[in-house]
């Protein structure tokens, strides 16, 4: 069977982007289809300044929430990264094979590093090495496939270079995994800044939709989405990306299977109707999430229970290659 392994960063609270971009998909798809492990990457949160108890508290609500949004235990791995020591143990050899230039063309470490400078902060060096610790990440547990959005396209290609690159100078042990991206919506954009990826560190942000948001919350916030000059209703993401960006939104909300953006174009006259439905097809798709967080929330020793059994069965994956790398790179085995 296929294996697949995806992760999510406790940077800030969940999102609708996270959630139609990648989440939605690993509980109605990859869970079910394939040999599925699902992880909350604390590691990748320490790059920047962070407060520990946020981060503590983070990886526990993004735990829960990707419960809630429909991962079963008994048919996927879900675990925390720091819980499974194969992950740090595998990124230093893989910093071993990979080079200085490498790391330094990561878009997002030229994007990061810049903001943390204008800041005035120093950059760590952590987020420069980050992308190497994500190919540790999939490449510890055999994964074939690595499902990601757009901006996280170039991390797994350094994944597909590092595991090659290692193979052919220590013999194979890594499976060369490759990208899969899902079709609408794979990029949902901020409601007042539609050229920018809604992301969970944009704080408490108008044009962030958070799936624990209460429902005149989410109305509130798609109501007044930024749209774009002129009336008409149209799919244009590089001309209109406002009213595109809500498109593709009810596209992916409004029904089991995403609909065509273009064609629901043509059913609207007015910004005002697409951005009612909108709203309503959001706070319909959250509902249920929105619950059974509720229920997950009210038993934390259960949600502990899950991540303990998940981390016991990442290892038990991840050990026998890892231990395999030491071995071909010439480390001397412990006695």
């Amino acid at each position: 069977m296929t294996r697949v392994f995806s992760g999510i960063k406790p940077t800030g609270h969940l999102t609708l982007g996270n959630y139609l971009g990648a989440v939605r998909r690993w509980a109605a798809v990859d869970q079910y289809a394939r040999d599925a492990l699902f992880c909350v990457v604390d590691l990748h949160a320490l790059t920047v300044e962070h407060d520990p108890a946020r981060v503590r508290r983070l990886t526990r609500q993004a735990a829960t929430l990707l419960l809630a949004a429909g991962l079963e235990p008994e048919r996927c791995t879900l675990f925390v990264q720091s819980h499974v020591d194969e992950h740090a143990r595998l990124s230093y050899l893989l910093e071993c094979v990979a080079t200085d230039g490498e790391a330094r063309r990561m878009i997002q470490y030229k994007e990061k590093a810049a903001r943390e400078r204008e800041g005035g902060r120093s950059v760590r060096l952590s987020l420069l090495t980050y992308p190497v610790l994500m190919a540790a990440d999939i490449l510890a547990h055999g994964a074939d496939e690595v499902p990601v959005g757009e901006d996280q396209q170039q991390h797994v290609e350094l994944t597909r270079a590092l595991a090659t690159r290692f193979n052919q100078r220590y013999g194979h042990v890594f499976t060369v995994p490759v990208a899969t991206r899902p079709g609408v919506a794979a990029r949902v954009m901020d409601l007042q800044d539609p050229r920018s990826k809604m992301g969970k560190s944009g704080g408490a942000g108008a044009g962030v939709v958070h799936l624990l948001d209460e429902p005149e919350v989410v109305r509130r916030k798609v109501m007044r989405a930024v749209t774009d000059s002129g009336t008409e209703v149209v799919h244009d993401p590089e001309g209109r990306p406002g009213v595109s960006n809500l498109l593709e939104i009810l596209a992916a909300c409004g029904t089991a299977e995403p609909a065509d953006p273009v064609a629901l174009a043509g059913a609207y006259g007015s910004y005002g109707a697409l951005k009612r439905d909108t709203a309503d097809a959001v706070v319909e798709a959250l509902r249920p999430v929105r619950e059974r967080h509720r229920e997950w929330a009210a038993d934390p020793g259960g949600v502990d229970e899950v991540l303990r059994r998940g981390a016991e069965r990442a290892r038990a994956v991840a050990r026998p290659t890892v231990d395999a790398a030491y071995r071909a790179v010439g480390l001397l085995p412990a006695v």
